[in-house]
């Protein structure tokens, strides 16, 4: 993820179960592209979460239709499936429209992306609680309203090889796009490279199943909890979301509140199915881990054989070190998803591996 930092929830449960795992089951990284090939596709005090309106419409060229528009129609295809993380951030500028709307042209089944609120109460997509990482500015988003972090230019660490402060300044391609000192991409305008609502994106992908991760804990998470109940209703699209959070209050908050909606567990939980083999609900159907953890490797063949004999589905986060090699070895094990920073090279995997089947 680009040296952003690890809070994906198994992640983070596993650091903290870690010093009791020999006692008992109770108690950011870079990212480099290598080669590509063919990718045809086959706790602060929370604001109010009245939906407002968020900013002018924007338009993207147009895109392909995705081969699944809901979590049913999703798990239905009868393969794995390749979801773009945080619009694949080793390829593209993070959480950017311009990213997902490439991602989507390479044939990504899911678009992935972290949402939280800012200070007026708009839940934008964005990963870290603060913007020092990725845009020109370091505000703490819950503290300003959407309007000042719009006009942030959001890609203004963005290299070919890292989203890093240290590289020569003419490795920040985009760099300048964002606030009109050189042109966009064709086809592309400023604010595809801007922090953007979540309501934003989602007018612009009707069709894409989307996997959302809410940010931060507490009564700030669960209020961005409520503005995403609130965007999903005014669109009527509780069938084609997955929601995570770290916080199992604030996934068991959401589920008590929209039943029906697709989740992956939180902390506890995944601490609990991970070392003292209790099974997950049958809610909590979709499970979302990394390869490995601190040395321990979470995604094996016997890791696998018992997902598949609880009925679990597991999209497998690679979180760094993302290479063609990795992703061929990941479906090979027997990933039902790729949460993908490289789009490109995930798609190129999942053909072949199509292709061979």
């Amino acid at each position: 993820m680009n040296k952003l930092s690890i809070t994906k929830y198994i992640s983070v449960a596993l650091m903290l179960a870690s010093t009791t795992a020999l006692v008992s089951c109770g108690s950011d990284d870079s990212s480099s592209p290598s080669s590509g090939a063919d990718t045809t596709a086959p706790g602060t005090q929370a604001p109010t979460t009245e939906v407002p309106v968020t900013q002018a419409p924007i338009t993207l060229p147009p895109l392909p239709t995705p081969a699944a528009s809901t979590v049913t129609g999703l798990l239905a295809l009868g393969r794995p499936i390749v979801l773009a993380h945080a619009s694949g951030e080793m390829t593209h500028p993070h959480s950017s429209l311009f990213g997902f709307s490439e991602a989507a042209r390479m044939g990504v089944d899911v678009l992935d992306m972290d949402v939280q609120l800012t200070s007026d109460g708009v839940l934008v997509i964005h990963h870290d609680l603060n913007t020092g990482k990725t845009a020109n500015e370091d505000l703490v988003l819950l503290e300003h309203t959407y309007d000042e972090l719009h006009a942030l230019d959001s890609a203004y660490w963005f290299t070919a090889n890292c989203t890093c402060t240290d590289q020569p300044e003419a490795d920040y391609i985009y760099r300048g796009v964002r606030t009109g000192a050189k042109p966009a991409p064709a086809g592309y305008v400023a604010e595809d490279f801007a922090i953007n609502s979540l309501e934003a994106l989602m007018q612009l992908y009707p069709d894409y199943v989307l996997n959302i991760e809410i940010k931060d804990e507490g009564d700030a998470a669960k209020a961005s909890a409520d503005a995403l109940m609130a965007l999903l209703t005014k669109y009527d699209a509780f069938e084609r979301v997955v929601v995570a959070s770290f916080d199992d209050t604030v996934v068991d908050y959401f589920h008590e509140k929209q039943p029906n909606v697709a989740m992956s567990p939180g902390q506890t939980a995944m601490v609990s199915f991970f070392l003292g083999g209790v099974s997950l609900p049958d809610w909590l159907y979709i499970v979302q881990i990394p390869p490995t953890y601190e040395g321990l490797t979470l995604f094996t063949p016997e890791y696998v054989a018992r997902a598949k004999s609880e009925g679990i589905v597991t999209w497998v986060w690679p979180n760094g070190g993302e290479t063609l090699e990795l992703y061929r070895e990941l479906l090979a094990i027997g990933a039902d998803g790729i949460n993908a920073a490289s789009p490109p090279q995930a798609m190129t995997a999942l053909n072949e591996f199509l292709g061979a089947s």
